[in-house]
């Protein structure tokens, strides 16, 4: 299907037709989902403890667990990554080694996987008993700049939390965090600090920006 650029007179007042940063408003400040989750993954630091995995790198491990943090993992499908330190996919079954952290931060991941319940899979069996998974996806984002073709899914809390109903045997709690102007500002490319405190603070349910999951696996549990 041929598409055609809008007319100059079908264009909105103020509204550009490119976004101000092309990288999430990294390049400008905090990108306002990372607001949200990381307001998040500080609400549930006393999870980030005794052994815990993270995708891609270990900044969250650092932030939010402190020295509660006996072994840190990093894990990534890239074997080029250099900070990882376990190579793996996790979407494939058994690709995780079984029982052996406490905590799992999983940020902003889940998109690219085209079968998540396997990595929900993967997950609960890496997970100690007592351990947690603290999850967290768009609910609204631009198509990603680097993986355009492995970006596959956008998750309401509702959604979510029906998708680890099915696949999650244990206790599950889902928020929704944001609000029309800050899911503008992120198609937009403003960061976090751009807007009012007060904006940022509001949680709209018509408008979540971002979903955010605590999964636990109980203590007397073993998948």
């Amino acid at each position: 299907m041929t598409r055609f650029p809008p007319t100059p007179e079908a264009q909105p007042v103020g509204v550009p037709l490119r976004p101000l940063s092309d990288f999430y408003g990294y390049d400008r400040g905090t990108p306002i989902d990372r607001h949200y989750l990381e307001g998040f993954l500080h609400a549930h630091t006393d999870l980030v403890n005794g052994a815990v995995l993270e995708v891609k790198d270990a900044a969250y491990t650092r932030r939010f667990g402190a020295d509660r943090v006996r072994h840190s993992t990093v894990v990534d499908i890239d074997p080029t990554n250099q900070q990882a330190t376990l190579i793996a996919d996790l979407g494939q079954p058994g690709s995780l080694p079984a029982d052996a952290f406490d905590c799992i931060i999983c940020t902003q991941t889940l998109q690219f996987i085209p079968n998540p319940h396997t990595t929900l899979a993967n997950c609960q069996a890496a997970l100690a008993p007592g351990g947690a998974l603290l999850l967290t996806v768009p609910c609204l984002s631009r198509i990603s700049v680097g993986l355009p073709a492995s970006d596959y899914w956008r998750y309401t809390p509702a959604g979510l939390e029906a998708l680890l109903g099915q696949h999650w045997r244990g206790p599950v709690t889902v928020q929704g965090f944001g609000n029309l102007r800050a899911c503008v500002g992120l198609l937009l490319g403003e960061a976090a600090e751009e807007l009012p405190p007060a904006t940022l603070a509001i949680v709209d349910p018509a408008f979540p920006l971002v979903a955010c999951a605590v999964a636990c696996r109980p203590r007397e549990q073993r998948p």
